[in-house]
């Protein structure tokens, strides 16, 4: 059997910009890094059976996805349109309170079983730049709860 990497490009993030009841999954484009990080909280366990050897017990677990890419908007349009998935978060990502979180899922496009969704805070950062740049922006989603492992909506 040859195996061959995963390419990082094959991500997607959507946000929910329905109802939980009637979700409208709208795709955040123009991304350009994706990554997922869980942090452990773990604590000694030790004791005086192990001979000398410690132990950790896992006592929390959190999740964050950061997401970076260039604002986008409709070529189009004769006025600015924004990505409507990039907009969904920035106009979250300057609320307090439950309004400030979102549903979201990510999943790969390439057939692997690699798929989530939960809810999370946002923390948007736009920039600016140099005059030839391209506007980027950062989003880090700060899961609330334990991430729903979900079928792959490319599977489906």
């Amino acid at each position: 059997m040859t195996l061959r990497s995963l390419l990082a490009k094959d991500w997607t993030v959507e946000v929910n910009t329905g109802t939980t009841a009637a979700p409208t999954w709208t795709p955040v484009k123009g991304l350009t890094e994706f990554s997922e990080e869980i942090d452990t909280n773990a604590e000694d366990d030790s004791d005086f059976d192990g001979d000398g050897w410690s132990s950790q017990v896992i006592t929390q677990r959190g999740w964050t996805l950061t997401v970076n890419g260039n604002r986008k908007r409709d070529a189009d349009a004769l006025t600015f349109v924004p990505d409507p998935g990039q907009e969904f978060l920035r106009q979250a990502g300057h609320v307090v309170g439950p309004g400030a979180d979102v549903h979201v899922r990510w999943y790969r496009r390439d057939g692997s079983p690699d798929a989530y969704e939960g809810r999370a805070g946002v923390d948007y950062k736009g920039a600016g730049g140099e005059t030839t740049d391209l506007e980027p922006f950062e989003i880090e989603l700060l899961g609330q709860g334990k991430p729903v492992e979900i079928d792959n909506p490319v599977a489906a």
